[in-house]
């Protein structure tokens, strides 16, 4: 039988060195190293409990076929921040949620600022940090945008997690990194808590090195009772969606904008069950499970809204798209078709200027670049023209500001982004929600990473919820926008359908 080489453990922090930090008076890190390449983060995930409502898991696959470095859990939040209806409130790890007296953005800021921390060098960025999203409606802090009528799924606009337990997998060195934020001790408790640290690292490591435990099978896994799913917009109304947008544009308020649908259907097994599924089925650079307090989301987006790593903002539109060939030649040929395109590269130009110009508002002047403008890139089930913009960060501005110059992107929205967002409120039957917001982390030294919120489901009561648009111009035609929607769905659906093997 294979071992795991870590008999016995190496912490990083010895007893002197987690007396200094704890004394300094400043939160700290405690990490643990651990030599292995036999875990998965899945298997991980399962021995930790993913039906915990308090775990994550971000995982990446870039070109569809090859794995990125981290795999990132979470879990134990000492903090949970969330805004609803506009409210701003906390909890601590148990409790319930207290009102804030900041404003949204205000009170994001505080929270973002509060969970920093000194990271070892050489050590992954996201080994701490608030991680969850924030969700398309939260437009209406940024900008003077109303939403939909429609109240949508109910769920915040904005839900995040501070992690006191971390475990990284870093698939280049084959290491496991267990890290456990700690807030100033003091002196007189300084051998007690670092006694019950150690403990608490222990047991985490002897969960995640430890054997899988087999379920009983009482009986077979059932498939979905039903794969039909409804929509929150009728045939009719979505073809009248599609025709007074282009209205618009007829009129000059806008070159694009991008019109969706929420579908949903009833879904009972394990969320976590899903993201196994998607995560086989369509890989993608951005794949996230996150158990949040009374749902749960998976998806595989494709596409990077804001990152921020040493000061440098990069944003990668992507737009124009067709289906991977059966064999290289096809690729090819498909490649070229798109690139020939004269409608889908127009609009990628569109939206490639709207990159530059949201990276500018927080870049130093003059430091905004194209860096790759035009390129095919291929993903598990589709080919993207993609670009990129990278900028420096100015000084008086930090990862928030970089995330709301360019939230949302102009993918989910169109054209000038504003009056494309106001015609989206106008026409859409609900509000958005989760969908077409920012998915992921900012780290504890002041990094970001995020992806846009797209082909991912919302679990909530025993249905899943999973929406989808697409970019109307001119000459749209209402029917293939709405087989847009209906395709850009199906990867999470076609999941859900096969979800019942994970079980």
């Amino acid at each position: 039988m294979a071992k795991h080489a870590n008999k016995p453990s190496d912490d990083q922090n010895d007893f002197e060195n987690f007396c200094r930090a704890s004394l300094s008076g400043q939160p700290h890190l405690v990490i643990r190293r651990l030599i292995d390449d036999l875990v998965t983060p899945v298997a991980a995930v399962l021995k930790l409990g993913a039906d915990r409502s308090d775990i994550f898991l971000l995982e990446s696959v870039k070109g569809g076929e090859t794995r990125g470095r981290y795999s990132v859990i979470g879990l134990k939040p000492d903090q949970r921040f969330k805004i609803l209806d506009g409210q701003p409130s906390m909890a601590d790890g148990q409790g319930t949620y207290q009102p804030l007296p900041s404003n949204p953005i205000a009170a994001l800021r505080e929270f973002v600022e509060a969970a920093e921390v000194d990271v070892p060098p050489q050590m992954p960025p996201m080994l701490s940090g608030v991680f969850g999203y924030v969700g398309y409606d939260a437009i209406t802090w940024i900008d003077d945008v109303p939403l939909a009528v429609g109240q949508g799924l109910g769920t915040p606009e904005a839900l995040l997690l501070r992690p006191t337990q971390m475990v990284v997998f870093d698939s280049v060195n084959q290491e496991i990194i267990l890290s456990r934020r700690i807030e100033p001790v003091a002196e007189k408790d300084l051998q007690s808590t670092w006694q019950a640290l150690k403990a608490e690292l222990d047991s985490l490591q002897e969960t995640i090195l430890g054997p899988l435990q087999a379920k009983p099978v009482l009986q077979a896994p059932k498939r979905q009772e039903t794969t039909k799913r409804d929509s929150n917009t009728s045939i009719a109304q979505f073809h009248q969606m599609v025709g007074k947008a282009k209205q618009y544009i007829v009129d000059g308020d806008v070159f694009q904008v991008v019109l969706s649908q929420r579908f949903s259907m009833p879904f009972t097994l394990p969320p976590f069950a899903l993201y196994r599924s998607l995560r086989k089925s369509n890989p993608s650079p951005f794949l996230f499970f996150l158990a949040m307090d009374e749902f749960s989301i998976v998806g595989s987006s494709p596409e990077i809204l804001v990152r921020v790593r040493n000061k440098k903002i990069t944003i990668r539109p992507i737009a124009g798209t067709r289906p991977r060939g059966k064999d290289e030649a096809e690729d090819l040929a498909l490649e070229v078709d798109l690139l020939s395109d004269q409608k889908e590269r127009a609009e990628h130009l569109m939206l490639l200027d709207l990159g530059r110009n949201d990276a500018g508002r927080v870049a130093k002047p003059g430091t905004v670049k194209v860096t790759k403008s035009f390129v095919i890139e291929r993903y598990s089930k589709v080919l993207h023209i993609v670009s990129n913009v990278e900028a420096e960060l100015a000084d008086d501005k930090n990862a928030l500001d970089a995330l709301f110059a360019g939230f949302p992107h102009g993918t989910v929205s169109g054209a000038p982004k504003i009056r494309a967002m106001q015609i989206i409120a106008e026409l859409e039957q609900d509000r958005r929600g989760i969908y077409a917001g920012a998915v992921g982390y900012f780290s504890a030294h002041g990094d970001l990473d995020t992806c846009i919120a797209l082909r991912t489901a919302v679990i909530k009561d025993g249905k899943m919820y999973v929406q989808a648009g697409g970019g109307n111009v001119l000459d749209s035609d209402e029917e293939m926008e709405r087989q847009e929607t209906l395709h850009k769905s199906s990867a999470v659906f076609d999941a859900a359908t096969d979800a019942w093997r994970f079980v």
